[in-house]
């Protein structure tokens, strides 16, 4: 009993021990000269990602932390699982003046020109958008805009011009998590990137449609044709120009070194005050429920097209097996589940979204539905041909002496009898579904997940806007667990 209770204490003490991250202790950087050998951590696709990459596995045993919210890699610096984080000097000023115990080394990492990315092919957009520049340039906008978002402190939008828009709609691909350069404020997307490309749509005569989404689907929805323009402090790099255009420089900034600083104490806030910021503050418990009704939407959908379309390859699957009828049909469906099984749901999930969806306007949360529900059908298949198989054959038998058809023995008799037999697999389908279309925000779609990366990325505060959404699916889970089980129940009634 003495050696199992030590085992268990020891293995208590090493999750902790790993969960705390007090197992290393990060090399301090006090200069660009101390990265090496450091654990650097970046957002993923950024410049700042590229130019620490160089680093990577070298002598010193540089490490990279790659994230896709910088927000991730600060929260990640003050647990100690970094040396420090590379990100651009704006948004970085603003990580620092949320967060006590950050400060930003005085010297640059690098200096770099921000420019707007246009689709290869579209020059005429790219030229139309460069003279809209050089007017705004000129006439002191752009430089009111800067000074609006960072010199004075001001965070009010540009005010788009009263002005007739024939020209139609500039959509413009964004990732909201950029202070000053884009973030959301009062529920909306704002910053300097937003006020230029609203500026430029004026001047072009057409309104701006701005669409959020993550930094590393921005030239994506570009290459794909989802996007017009690219708007997201992208800098021009050798890469980037192999599948995009650029615009004139708009901006400069400079890449700099966020560290812990042990000169400051870190600000203690009641759980009530750190609620009614993550929540309160400007409606952003909006973000949650809209996140909610969409993430709901897509699961009852979905699941009713895994429903039906998971039923039709499982009988056509175990009529073959029975009959050797639907030859081709059942090489089909065999196809198409290793297909669906065998690849990330991710990966579905943006292949319809960029790939097959590329030249249809169609709304992202019909995307979702479309992307979740034909990936549930392959595993509902399976579950329901379980059911099937488990079914008697003198079931079918019975039927047929009595004069049903095939498909009336199969619909009236067998999957009455098969659906009971596997509700609760049915039900653990429809839960790890509604778990999954946490991914939606890979789309830009707004669903519960998405909703509290957008409080994260404007409080810099993870714990709360994480542990509600937590909280949000458990309740829904447990709600879906007693539904299926009160269903399961009335239905074994009538076997008495």
């Amino acid at each position: 009993m003495k050696i199992h209770n030590g085992i268990i204490l020891t293995f208590v003490c090493l999750c902790m021990l790993a969960l705390t991250g007090c197992g290393h202790r990060q090399k301090e950087v006090h200069s660009v000269s101390d990265l090496p050998g450091s654990k650097i951590g970046v957002q993923l696709g950024t410049t700042a990602d590229t130019k620490v990459s160089a680093m990577e596995h070298d002598k010193a045993g540089t490490q990279i932390e790659r994230f896709t919210k910088t927000a991730d890699a600060i929260q990640a610096l003050l647990q100690g699982k970094l040396s420090c984080v590379v990100e651009d000097e704006q948004p970085a000023r603003a990580f620092v003046s949320q967060n006590d115990g950050l400060a930003i080394l005085p010297q640059a990492y690098s200096r770099e020109d921000y420019a707007f990315c246009v689709a290869k092919g579209r020059r005429d957009l790219v030229e139309r958008i460069n003279h809209a520049l050089t007017l705004l340039h000129n006439d002191g906008t752009l430089d009111a805009i800067v000074q609006r978002h960072v010199k004075e402190k001001i965070g009010v939008a540009y005010q788009p011009k009263a002005i007739g828009r024939p020209n139609g709609q500039l959509i413009v691909a964004t990732n909201a998590t950029f202070q000053p350069y884009e973030y959301y404020e009062n529920g909306r997307v704002v910053g300097i990137d937003i006020d230029i490309m609203q500026a430029v749509a004026d001047v072009l005569g057409m309104t701006l449609q701005v669409e959020d989404m993550n930094f590393d689907a921005v030239v994506t929805s570009v290459q794909t044709g989802k996007a017009d323009v690219g708007a997201a402090a992208l800098t021009v790099t050798p890469d980037r120009l192999k599948n995009v255009s650029f615009t004139l420089p708009y901006a400069q900034s400079r890449q700099v070194i966020i560290v812990k600083s042990p000169k400051t104490t870190a600000r203690q806030q009641s759980l009530a005050q750190k609620f009614r910021q993550d929540f309160l503050v400007e409606g952003r418990y909006l973000y949650l429920l809209q996140g909610l009704g969409n993430t709901i939407i897509i699961t009852i959908f979905a699941i009713l097209i895994s429903l039906c379309l998971g039923s039709l390859i499982a009988i056509v699957r175990t009529t073959h097996d029975r009959t050797g009828r639907y030859t081709i049909l059942n090489a089909v469906c065999k196809f198409y589940l290793v297909i669906i099984r065998g690849t990330p749901t991710m990966v579905q999930l943006l292949i319809i979204y960029y790939v097959i969806f590329a030249a249809a306007d169609v709304s992202k949360v019909l995307v979702a539905i479309v992307a979740f529900g034909l990936n549930s059908s392959a595993y509902m298949a399976e579950v329901v041909r379980g059911g099937i198989m488990s079914i008697d054959r003198g079931q079918s038998e019975a039927g047929r002496s009595l004069g049903l058809s095939y498909s009336q023995t199969m619909r009236l008799i067998i999957l009455p009898q098969a659906f009971k037999n596997v509700l609760p697999a049915i039900g653990n389908e429809l839960i790890t579904l509604l778990k999954e279309t946490s991914i939606s925000g890979y789309i830009g779609l707004v669903d519960l997940t998405k909703g509290s990366d957008i409080i994260r990325s404007i409080t810099y505060d993870a714990i709360l806007p994480l542990g509600v959404v937590a909280l949000i699916y458990l309740a829904i889970v447990l709600s879906l667990s007693s539904a299926v089980g009160a269903i399961e129940k009335k239905l074994r009634k009538n076997e008495r």
